[in-house]
């Protein structure tokens, strides 16, 4: 469960910086498949690697996981 969420919320953020997964790779020297199988939730991905993403994305930890698909939110992404 967690690995989706974690996977939704970094597509969510990604899409709205207007970054492809290929693009965003390369700024946070992350393979593109890596970052599309985190996305897709089939992969655990290591906090050092998180840290990397959070920096991409340019949100903290805390704006990472201020979001409904970690409140609860069963509906969230349906």
């Amino acid at each position: 469960m967690i690995r989706k969420q974690v996977g939704l919320r970094i597509r969510e953020l990604r899409t709205q910086l207007g970054l492809s997964q290929e693009k965003f790779g390369l700024e946070v020297g992350l393979d593109r498949t890596y970052i599309a199988s985190i996305e897709l939730g089939k992969r655990n991905v290591s906090i050092l690697n998180l840290e990397k993403i959070w920096t991409g994305l340019k949100v903290s930890p805390k704006n990472f996981f201020d979001s409904d698909l970690f409140n609860g939110d069963k509906s969230y992404g349906k």
